[in-house]
């Protein structure tokens, strides 16, 4: 529109001029060489404007030939431009596909028509890299340090070639490098932190971490957790050695994170040893109110040292009140009561746990339960054998690794904060060696003494032995024999071999040891299959086993989960 209003403002100026010549005639006479040249000034003044265009016409002229090698070289110029962009794109696309040796074609022809140009530079790195020649691609990554607007990404390029190659003080240093260059770098200040980590330098970490979350790199609530992370394995360090450093560490990790397993428990502890309980109280129970650990359980029963049972008990069932139901509280709980010797609290606390499937933890501490109520060992050894099979309790677990302890970093993947508290997953062994692999050759079906008390046909054995009299039939080995006859201890004793010994009858005064048969039986059955391994034996649920004695050195506590 206003182009328009433009133009129209020229011609009605043109016209304007027009009349206003036209108005005013007058005569021009022109003079030279001998000629005169007579003319009105309308005719003059549009010679004039003819001449000028004639003018620019001529001069256009002599600059278009002049300018025909600029122009011809220009052209040529963008010809390879182009030519050299389209190479590019296509080399990207084959680094897209998998494509090494189109890559590296096109490579090839975006060098010769684009030269040096960033993207080229980027496009032979990657094929390089896409092709395994580590070399060229460094070579490009070190031509890319030459140019400001490259130096940046060729930085970058050298950083992960030095790890791949294992060399992490080259890394670290082309990390360095690309920080003070642009601060802004997620990569290098990622990079530094986990270098940092690694090295356990905690101070230096924690300095990373801020400045990532001061330039909007990461998450202001992960930023916290880290910087807790960082403080509570600084804290854990420094115990022995500066407790009061470690305290105040432990103290700011739980106030940026209240959740904090390690850094609760261990800033509790570190209170009820100064003799602050009551706050050592508040921090813990606060913790609790997060999440349940048996940590932290511990360090709350522990708050006062030299408490009786009964203390510890009754601070057991304030924290359980605080998360009711919660198997962590439950089993605190159940684990001071048999300590306090109150065993129908134990059981009435246990019962839930039992009826939803008893876990490991759970199975232990009934077997601490039942030998410090009854001493019967036979219902030990039932509870110690479904702890074999019973489902895992929660561990700290990172990256396929089970750890008895937290850590702050993990020793797979380097990665900070990577352990978290939850159950392991099935593929990750947490029992003994070969536990499980002997657990499986046993028949689940019925108890192990029952099945092996059955009638069992030995195997043939080869020997050399005198002809048998006809009268009797010939009688079987002694050492196969000899357990059948003392596993059948219920059933009517079977008629003696001649070779083995007098077998007492049934009124006998004597009484059967079934502890002294056993034993032999479950060597006997599991012969050849079992023997590397020594495992409690598994009784029916309705068979608890022979109630014996405990031996003189098994003392009460032995299964305790709380000290």
């Amino acid at each position: 529109m206003v182009r328009v209003l433009l133009y129209l403002a020229v011609f009605a100026a043109l016209a304007v001029g027009a009349v206003w010549l036209a108005d005013r005639p007058g005569e021009v006479s022109v003079v030279w060489q001998g000629w005169r040249i007579d003319t009105s000034v309308a005719i003059a003044a549009i010679g004039v404007v003819v001449l000028a265009m004639l003018a620019m016409l001529a001069w256009g002229l002599v600059r278009f030939v002049f300018g025909l090698p600029t122009a011809f070289s220009f052209a040529s110029r963008a010809r390879r431009r182009a030519r050299g962009f389209e190479a590019v794109s296509r080399g990207m696309v084959a680094i897209g596909a998998g494509d090494p040796i189109a890559a590296g074609r096109h490579a090839v022809d975006a060098r010769r028509f684009a030269g040096d140009e960033p993207l080229t530079l980027l496009l032979e790195a990657q094929a390089a890299q896409l092709s395994g020649d580590r070399g060229r691609a460094e070579a490009a990554f070190k031509t890319m340090l030459d140019k400001p607007e490259t130096r940046v990404l060729g930085l970058r390029g050298l950083f992960v070639e030095a790890k791949r190659r294992g060399d992490m003080a080259a890394a670290r240093a082309f990390a360095d490098d690309a920080v003070r260059r642009s601060p802004s770098l997620a990569w290098a200040n990622d990079a530094l932190l986990d270098f940092h980590t690694s090295a356990g330098d905690w101070q230096a970490a924690r300095t990373a971490v801020e400045r990532r979350a001061a330039l909007r790199l990461a998450d202001k609530a992960d930023a916290r957790r880290q910087r807790a992370v960082l403080l509570a394995a600084e804290a854990l360090e420094a115990r022995g050695s500066e407790p009061e450093k470690a305290l105040a560490a432990a103290l700011e990790a739980t106030k940026l994170a209240p959740g904090l397993t390690p850094a609760a428990a261990l800033a509790g502890r570190m209170l009820a040893e100064r003799g602050d309980v009551r706050k050592a109280v508040k921090l813990l129970e606060a913790a609790w109110k997060e999440v349940s650990h048996p940590d932290i359980a511990a360090a709350y029963l522990d708050v006062r040292p030299g408490d009786s049972a009964q203390d510890r008990l009754a601070r057991a069932t304030t924290l359980a009140k605080l998360r009711p139901s919660d198997p962590e509280g439950v089993l605190a709980l159940a684990g001071a009561a048999i300590h306090a010797c109150d065993f129908q609290k134990a059981r009435e606390a246990l019962k839930p746990l039992l009826a939803g499937g008893a876990s490991v933890r759970v199975c232990l501490l009934m077997a601490e339960l039942e030998e410090a109520e009854h001493g019967a060992a036979g219902r030990v050894r039932e509870w110690l054998s479904r702890a074999t099979r019973a489902p895992r309790d929660a561990a700290w677990v990172a990256d396929g690794l089970v750890s008895d302890s937290w850590m702050p970093v993990s020793p797979i993947s380097g990665r900070l904060d990577a352990f978290v508290w939850t159950v392991p997953p099935a593929t990750l062994g947490s029992h003994a060696p070969g536990l499980d692999d002997v657990l499986a050759d046993i028949d689940d079906s019925t108890p192990l003494i029952e099945a092996r008390a059955e009638p069992v046909e030995p195997e043939p054995i080869v020997t050399v032995a005198p002809p048998p009299p006809p009268p009797s039939p010939p009688a079987p080995a002694p050492v196969v024999e000899q357990p059948k006859q003392e596993v059948q201890a219920p059933a009517p004793p079977p008629e003696p071999a001649p070779v083995a010994p007098p077998v007492p009858a049934p009124a006998a005064e004597a009484k059967p040891e079934p502890k002294k048969a056993a034993e032999p039986v479950a060597a006997a059955a599991l012969d050849g299959r079992l023997k590397p391994v020594i495992f409690p034996v598994a009784h029916a649920p309705d068979d608890p086993g022979p109630d014996e004695a405990p031996p003189a050195d098994d003392k009460k506590g032995k299964f305790r989960l709380f000290g």
